[in-house]
């Protein structure tokens, strides 16, 4: 069963022990590049250098089209076989809007607020970043369900970082890790 997993950078060693993911999403600032497990082969490491923020702003990297079509991509091509873990910073902005993005790409057949309701329900903190859901809800033509959804459930607990937690993509199943 193909499971979503979202970790801020200080779990990830534990995570990656603890899951086993045969893909490895990184989402960290310009110059603070992960290096690569041992256990993610090359290609199944995406990492993407933006900065967590919704508008322009001078010295900082702003999420593009472009990153979100290289993540859609990347989401796409994952074989399923084993989870794709996520992680940015804090594990509340985002890593889990790429696990939402993750989860409306692959699952079409379900709807935006339920996907996001599973979202708020495995993660309290999550505040899933306001541009990548709205850069994906385009390139998906989702004619603006995503970004109403993550709307809809509001900003996350206050918390300095997330607590690593599942999302499967099957109905009803979502959980802590």
């Amino acid at each position: 069963m193909p499971t979503l997993h979202v970790c801020p950078l200080s779990c990830l060693d534990e995570t990656l022990a603890a899951i086993g993911p045969s893909h490895l999403v990184s989402l960290m600032s310009m110059g603070a590049e992960v290096e690569r497990p041992a256990s993610i082969v090359p290609h199944n490491h995406l990492s993407i250098s933006v900065n967590d923020i919704v508008e322009p702003r001078e010295g900082y990297v702003l999420a593009a089209p472009e990153h979100m079509q290289q993540l859609l991509a990347f989401i796409r091509a994952w074989d399923r076989k084993a989870p794709l873990l996520f992680h940015c910073w804090a594990g509340i902005s985002r890593s889990t809007a790429a696990a939402y993005i993750a989860a409306c790409t692959l699952a079409p057949e379900r709807d935006e607020a339920e996907l996001a309701r599973a979202l708020r329900s495995a993660a309290p903190s999550a505040t899933p970043n306001a541009r990548f859901v709205a850069l994906a809800d385009d390139l998906l033509n989702r004619q603006g369900r995503m970004v109403a959804a993550i709307r809809a459930i509001g900003r996350g607990a206050e918390a300095m970082e997330g607590t690593p937690f599942m999302l499967q993509l099957n109905r009803g199943s979502c959980d802590s890790t």
